[in-house]
């Protein structure tokens, strides 16, 4: 029995970005946390604001991850946005939490790229969703 060009197009979930949409959504918890009650009192308000800014940041794109997990469609774009996604989270997230935590701000020549990975990455995203057929 051969299978038709839908059920051979339909692959098995990504399990990176499902781990990576894990480990990423639950250390925004963890760090979200450290900066509410740990560093409230160690950093001046505008270092907590870029903290705040890369948890935020980090657990949008932790769903982001998710869904590139969950698409049942197994595409390049998929895997490009996922991919994407968690480059946009090391890069643009964490050097703002480096930043926050004092490091030099040469740092902070990264933060554009993770966020043009982040566009990039909702880009790939849409064109996957956009080319998926309705059930």
């Amino acid at each position: 029995m051969t299978m038709g060009p839908e059920v051979a197009a339909v692959g098995k979930p990504l399990r990176w970005p499902a781990l990576a949409a894990a480990a990423a959504g639950a250390s925004a918890v963890l760090l979200g946390a450290l900066g509410a009650h740990a560093l409230r009192s160690e950093l001046p308000a505008p270092m907590l604001g870029v903290w705040e800014t890369a948890v935020r940041f980090q657990f949008w794109h932790a769903l982001a991850l998710a869904v590139c997990a969950t698409s049942v469609r197994r595409t390049q774009a998929r895997q490009f946005a996922a991919t994407l996604f968690a480059l946009g989270i090391a890069l643009f997230c964490g050097s703002l939490y480096a930043l926050a935590l004092g490091a030099p701000r040469g740092v902070g020549i990264v933060t554009p790229l993770g966020g043009i990975a982040f566009i990039a990455g909702w880009i790939a995203l849409g064109a996957m969703l956009f080319r998926q057929k309705q059930s």
